[in-house]
């Protein structure tokens, strides 16, 4: 009898195939049965295996496919696809128009149970054609999906058993800091910009103690955290903003709105974890109902 997860890839694959999809996006586990499938059909449906960083593949996948890497917490199905995706059109994977077709599952269950049809400009709605060149002016890549997986983390997991509320402004920082103001003495000062690095894993701790303080990170293009503490003056005037959100992501796209800088919010109340390019709100992972 034919595994759950060789159905679920087959009719996955057929969809993509019939709606000419541009990518096949595999988040969950089921690499055995694609390692399976006949060379001409993999090199075909622009596979790409969403997993986290400690997960290792079976080198043979890498001659077919693309891999984007995901926090390794606890996420719904969309969510995960979600970040995925957002990740993806960061680095180039995707773009505009794009069609993906999704295949998702519960990890814990090890098979896959749903098949989900993306629209990249029609779901992440304020993708234009210069969205990625505008990220990528003010943030590398590295750096975005660092941080990223990092508010995922929070999101999920609190600071010793605490609900955190933090956001993190990503890029154009000298703009940034002149429409900003220090609420704390400055606890990155006088370290080397290698020692304050996002991509640096031994600071990673600290960030966690100092994300419970009011304020934003404020973080430069390269991954260098120039401050925390930080109270952002930018406001929002407008009546296109999604109703419901907080102070904390009013200043999110306020600043984004007058700077090329990235926001990324994590909701002490919610859990979600929002990402804001241009004054506007470009995805929001929600956190898992426990």
């Amino acid at each position: 009898m034919q595994s759950i997860s060789n159905t679920m890839i087959e009719y996955a694959i057929k969809i993509a195939h019939d709606v000419n999809a541009d990518a096949l996006l595999v988040c969950v586990d089921v690499t055995k049965d694609i390692i399976s499938l006949p060379e001409d059909i993999k090199k075909g449906i622009g596979l790409i295996i969403v997993t986290t960083e400690d997960q290792k593949l079976p080198p043979e996948i890498n001659k077919y496919a693309k891999r984007l890497d995901v926090p390794n917490v606890n996420l719904t199905r969309v969510g995960k696809i979600k970040i995925a995706i957002a990740k993806g059109i960061v680095l180039g994977y995707f773009k505009r128009g794009d069609k993906i077709i999704c295949l998702s599952g519960v990890p814990k269950f090890g098979y896959a149970d749903s098949i989900l049809f993306i629209d990249v400009g029609k779901e992440f709605q304020i993708l234009t054609s210069d969205f990625i060149n505008d990220v990528l002016e003010a943030v590398q890549p590295e750096v975005f999906n660092a941080i990223l997986n990092l508010s995922c983390e929070l999101a999920a997991k609190g600071r010793e058993n605490r609900k955190i509320g933090t956001m993190f402004v990503l890029g154009d920082d000298e703009k940034v800091m002149q429409l900003s103001r220090q609420m704390i003495i400055n606890p990155f000062l006088g370290y080397s910009e290698e020692q304050r690095n996002i991509l640096n894993p031994e600071l990673e701790e600290t960030i966690k103690e100092f994300s419970a303080i009011d304020g934003a990170f404020i973080i430069n293009g390269k991954g260098a955290i120039i401050t925390a503490g930080r109270h952002l003056n930018a406001a929002l005037e407008g009546r296109d903003f999604p109703a419901g959100l907080g102070s904390r992501h009013i200043a999110a796209a306020g600043i984004t709105n007058v700077t090329k800088a990235v926001a990324i919010v994590i909701s002490e109340s919610s859990g979600n974890v929002s990402v804001f390019k241009n004054g506007k709100l470009f995805v929001t992972i929600k956190k898992p109902v426990e």
